[in-house]
């Protein structure tokens, strides 16, 4: 089967979130299953491209309105995986710093969409399914279906992946300036609200719509923002499949990035030194538990409630802990955090940052992982740290819900709570508090998670099942 995915992000060309670790690694699994698995993104300006040898495989000419753009593919050519990266170039449009957060983000990636079209409207060998993963690329299930220019492709099969139904692509109308001509019949599918949504058009018109996780498939019925009735008429074809971790990448064995590597026949020896090493870096004792949270600082993921939480967990637990959030995010949220560092300074450490190396450390050294998320459609940080032997500590919400039962229950092995507030929180830290003192549990509970297969295999196999 070809099958070809569409994404703003990709990992490891360029990472925000979870979506660029899930295009990185379903194509690869797919791959190893036999079939044909290649991604297409912007071709952003980060140090993966500058870094690597690409070739350019396709130029061409194409109108987005009035404004003619020249737009090229480009091939890596030393990539690791077993996929083929493509990435286009529009001169002042896609080649840009950051993956989002500029004014013209609806233009630019609107120019990305018909780029990808033009350019699979050329192929000799159409692919057999066009997989577009959130709003970025919602607007090709439409285009190819109804756009006179792209008729030749109004058959090939389309999936949508939502990684976030929160972020939808809300557009005026003053850019339907920009699409090619369209059977005028069918506009009513590009809008929602009185207002073009690039989410909302891909529910109508994709094949097939998955999320990232069955219980977040649920939640989008009642918890979409704004899209609850479509998902309600369109249910029929939705489904919900969790997503795996690239276990090459994230493998406590082998991880590059580790100060020493373990297994999970013998786990406290290299947690030990992984955590001496982070705790001599950061200047903490490594005698007392080491929390961490590492994510992007937004209130989706419950990254408000931090600084009163840090502030009240030391309070009432006399500094019997330590924390180290990593992440970046919202500025107010940022500027708070930092200004509470030297009220604790000797058990909380703030690293504002991306910084791919530390985290693998981090969930390499840590004892417990903070997920206190209002939103969280699958959530990979749990499961990696689930790889590593780390407990888990999650608000039960979308996959977190799927993927982490609390230790109180038979089989289980995560400090699950259900609220997003500091209360429950605080009553998590202290639960993890007192199973830190018992060294024999939290061996059999490491030894649980470090047993659990939540790699792409099968999850790959469930989107060909779907494709097929």
């Amino acid at each position: 089967m070809n099958i070809l995915h569409v994404s703003a992000e990709c990992f490891p060309m360029a990472k925000v979130g979870g979506l660029a670790d899930v295009v990185g690694a379903l194509p690869k699994y797919q791959t190893s299953l036999g079939h044909d698995a290649k991604v297409i993104m912007p071709m952003h300006k980060t140090a993966f491209l500058l870094n690597h040898q690409w070739e350019v495989v396709h130029e061409s000419d194409m109108y987005a309105g009035l404004n003619e753009i020249h737009f090229t593919i480009i091939r890596a050519r030393e990539f690791n995986s077993n996929f083929e990266l493509y990435c286009i170039d529009v001169h002042g449009i896609l080649d840009r710093d950051r993956v989002y957060g500029y004014d013209d983000d609806s233009y630019r990636y609107l120019v990305f969409q018909l780029a990808v079209l033009h350019w699979v409207n050329s192929w000799n060998v159409l692919p057999d399914v066009v997989h577009v993963h959130d709003h970025h690329a919602g607007l090709i299930p439409f285009m190819m279906h109804h756009v006179y220019v792209f008729s030749a492709l109004k058959n090939i099969k389309t999936v949508l992946t939502i990684h976030n139904a929160q972020y939808q692509g809300w557009m005026s109308t003053d850019m339907l300036m920009f699409f090619p001509h369209w059977d005028d019949w069918k506009t009513g599918l590009l809008m929602w609200n009185g207002q073009i949504n690039a989410l909302a058009c891909a529910v109508k018109c994709s094949d097939k719509v998955t999320t990232v996780s069955p219980s977040y498939m649920h939640q989008l019925s009642y918890e979409s923002n704004g899209l609850e009735s479509l998902f309600h008429q369109e249910g029929f074809k939705c489904k919900g499949i969790i997503n795996g971790i690239d276990t090459e990448v994230w493998n406590p064995q082998t991880d590059k990035h580790l100060f020493d590597h373990y297994n999970k026949d013998k786990i406290l020896p290299g947690k030990q030194n992984n955590k001496k090493q982070l705790c001599e870096q950061f200047g903490l004792n490594e005698a007392l538990p080491l929390f961490i949270f590492i994510g992007r600082l937004v209130d989706d993921k419950g990254a408000d409630l931090l600084p009163a939480l840090i502030n009240l967990a030391f309070e009432y637990h006399s500094n019997a802990f330590n924390l180290i959030v990593l992440g970046s995010g919202q500025y107010n949220i940022e500027k708070t955090l930092e200004s509470i560092q030297h009220e604790h300074p000797h058990h909380y450490r703030l690293c504002i940052a991306y910084n791919e190396p530390l985290s693998h450390q981090l969930y390499a050294g840590a004892d417990f992982l903070l997920m206190p998320s209002r939103v969280e459609p699958c959530g990979l940080n749990q499961l990696y740290a689930l790889r590593y032997g780390t407990i888990p500590m999650v608000r039960r919400t979308g996959g977190l819900q799927d993927t982490v039962l609390d230790f109180g229950d038979e089989g289980g092995f995560g400090i699950c709570f259900n609220k997003a507030s500091v209360g429950d929180i605080l009553h998590g830290f202290q639960r993890a508090l007192e199973l830190y003192t018992d060294s024999e549990r939290i061996e059999t509970i490491r030894k649980k998670m470090m047993n659990i297969n939540h790699s792409w295999e099968q999850s790959a196999q469930e989107y060909i099942e779907l494709y097929q």
